[in-house]
């Protein structure tokens, strides 16, 4: 067995058993990738199945010289969990990363915007070009309902079921779920498809995508970073975004406006409430004023 065909093998795996994303299983392949050239860089013939943890802790070592504990983080835990393949899958006795410890690294916090930081950015937008209005849909639709960049660019005519005010999303491993969406949001995706997507000469096999280049082609996701970067350098913005922020944005503003956290969960499509959790950092006020409303210790008087 090859290393080459071993980290195919690991990454189909994620893909159809562990039912991952395709660029969450390129990202691992990429990591244990870069084992391999290590071994390669030093004559080092040592197979998937007979690598030492010694081998393992100087590759760490040496490639962890030039990252930050996230990004060495991430590799010791791609590394691990090929290794728990090779064990699981190919035979393997032994777990060699057993003893290599991933770097502690604190929670980051995610940036967000403010609802006039927001508003401006919508505003900015010159509706009188061909993608003018386009635009300001991508925006208004990652901001509204929350999406990631891949979500959005995936998302299909045949998903929009705007009588019933939802849109279906295929989230991360191809999970679906439906997301609401207001009417002032409907109206900027209805505006762009009727008078600025009609306009396309279609690509074969894209006509179904919402969000279209210019050449009638699905958006690439670098495409919408370059929508949203450009469009922050339009006013001003000094803070570092991404399509991302709107995202972080969409739940931190449901959280400060008193939504439930598990209702946040389930429009995220978060598998685990813990990762919606990291929203509550923004005011935590708001769990005060939850526990002083709704506790009903709150509404006893103290008699004793």
């Amino acid at each position: 067995m090859t290393w080459h065909q071993a980290n195919q093998d690991f990454q189909h795996y994620l893909r159809l058993q562990r039912g991952l994303a395709e660029n969450t299983a390129i990202s691992y392949g990429l990591d244990v990738e870069k084992l391999i050239n290590y071994l390669q860089k030093y004559n080092i013939t040592e197979t998937p199945l007979t690598i030492v943890e010694d081998t393992l802790r100087q590759f760490v070592y040496e490639v962890g010289k030039d990252l930050n504990a996230r990004s060495q983080a991430r590799l010791i835990s791609s590394l691990k969990g090929f290794f728990k393949f090779i064990m699981y899958e190919k035979g393997r006795e032994d777990f060699p990363m057993d003893l290599i410890d991933t770097p502690k690294i604190g929670v980051k916090l995610p940036d967000t915007l403010s609802l006039e930081e927001i508003d401006a950015m919508l505003a900015a937008i010159d509706l009188s070009t061909d993608e003018g209005h386009r635009n300001k849909a991508i925006i208004e639709t990652l901001y509204a309902c929350g999406l990631r960049v891949s979500e959005l660019i995936s998302l299909r005519l045949s998903d929009l079921f705007f009588d019933e005010d939802f849109i279906r999303v295929m989230g991360k491993g191809s999970k679906q779920r439906l997301v609401p969406i207001e009417k002032y949001t409907q109206k900027q995706i209805s505006y762009y498809i009727e008078h600025q997507r009609k306009q396309l000469k279609i690509a074969k096999g894209h006509e179904d995508y919402v969000f279209l280049n210019r050449r009638g082609r699905q958006l690439t996701r670098a495409m919408i970073f370059t929508i949203v970067r450009r469009t922050a350098e339009d006013v001003g913005l000094k803070k570092t975004i991404s399509p991302h922020t709107f995202r972080h944005s969409f739940a931190t503003h449901l959280l400060e406006n008193g939504a439930n956290l598990r209702a946040i969960q389930l429009m995220l499509g978060h598998e685990n409430i813990t990762t919606t959790e990291v929203y509550v950092h923004v005011d935590r006020s708001y769990l005060r004023e939850a526990l002083e409303k709704f506790h009903p210790r709150q509404k006893m008087s103290f008699t004793q």
